[in-house]
């Protein structure tokens, strides 16, 4: 088939990297825009959009999948089918009606569980044990679509997001080249997602991510887990925020909620249940460390409280 790929972020180039390498025709790719990026807030291409250019692949950036240039520029490229992974827009009916086979999403999550923007977060914040990737044709009702394959990962008890987001953005390029081969051959036919079990993963903000020390240490170390590497979960520290890496649950310390124990070599807080020891803390404008360098070089001393701010 011919088929032109949507993607953004980094998680979508181990896709994309499998469908050009694939029996079907890449013949474009559709990314966002350039974004300001850095210091300086130079315009920088998007991680697809640097790949498809080092693949020589033709690249769309439209301001909005709806413009009519954009849509005559698919049209003009002729698509069988349009691949996509974390694209990052909306897309009307009249881009979504331009492909003879639809567009073809690849989800971080077994549907209908956790539809949405942070499907992997959230699996990981709820205590999932398992989770997995989908392919489904797009609609207009968010990741409801009918579902053509499935595939499914373990939640280790130490992943991060990004973490399990890597691997499931390696096993899920494997799906989608799957999937577009079952289309092609007329061998897959979609059906529709059951109505039982439907969940919803919005996008987890920068307040979302701040730590709730009275919460069980399992909640908060879900809540960071999920928080990393973006967007970080955070607390404050004598008034100033502090991002704080993945912990791990100590049942032998206990500490007041937000309390800080302070060893030698190991710095430990209190939540709601048994405390947690830190991993690595990274104070503002200051460089990522392990817990018992910030606390020697903050001079923080057992008995300080974080949250306090």
């Amino acid at each position: 088939m011919r088929v032109v790929f949507a993607g953004t972020p980094e998680v979508a180039v181990p896709a994309l990297d499998a469908v050009a390498a694939s029996d079907h025709e890449l013949v474009g790719v559709v990314t966002r825009p350039d974004a300001p990026s850095g210091r300086g807030r130079k315009l920088v291409a998007s991680p697809v959009a640097q790949r498809a250019e080092e693949l020589g692949v033709p690249v769309l950036k439209p301001a909005h999948p709806r413009d009519p240039d954009f849509q005559a520029e698919l049209r003009a490229l002729a698509p069988d089918c349009c691949p996509v992974v974390a694209y990052g827009a909306l897309l009307p009916q009249s881009a979504l009606d331009i492909p003879v086979h639809g567009w073809v999403n690849l989800h971080f999550s077994c549907l209908p569980a956790w539809r949405g923007a942070a499907p992997v977060q959230h699996a990981i914040w709820a205590g999932d044990e398992v989770t997995g990737a989908t392919t489904f044709r797009i609609v207009k009702e968010l990741d409801a679509g009918p579902t053509f394959g499935v595939m499914t990962e373990r939640i280790r008890p130490t992943d991060t997001a990004g973490d399990l987001l890597g691997r499931l953005a390696e096993g899920g390029a494997g799906l989608l080249v799957a999937t577009l081969d079952g289309i092609a051959q007329g061998a897959l036919e979609a059906r529709p997602q059951q109505e039982e079990g439907v969940s919803f993963a919005p996008k987890i903000l920068v307040e979302d991510a701040r730590i709730d020390w009275t919460e069980p240490a399992v909640a908060v170390d879900r809540r960071i887990r999920a928080c990393t590497p973006g967007p970080g979960a955070w607390s404050t520290y004598a008034g100033e925020r502090i991002k704080i890496g993945p912990v791990t649950v100590d049942a032998e310390v206990e500490l007041p909620p937000g309390t800080l124990g302070v060893r030698k070599n190991a710095v430990f807080v209190g939540t709601g249940t048994t405390a947690v020891r830190l991993g690595d803390v990274k104070a503002f404008g200051k460089k990522q460390m392990g817990a018992a360098d910030w606390a020697r070089g903050t001079r923080v001393e057992t008995g300080a409280v974080l949250g306090d701010g």
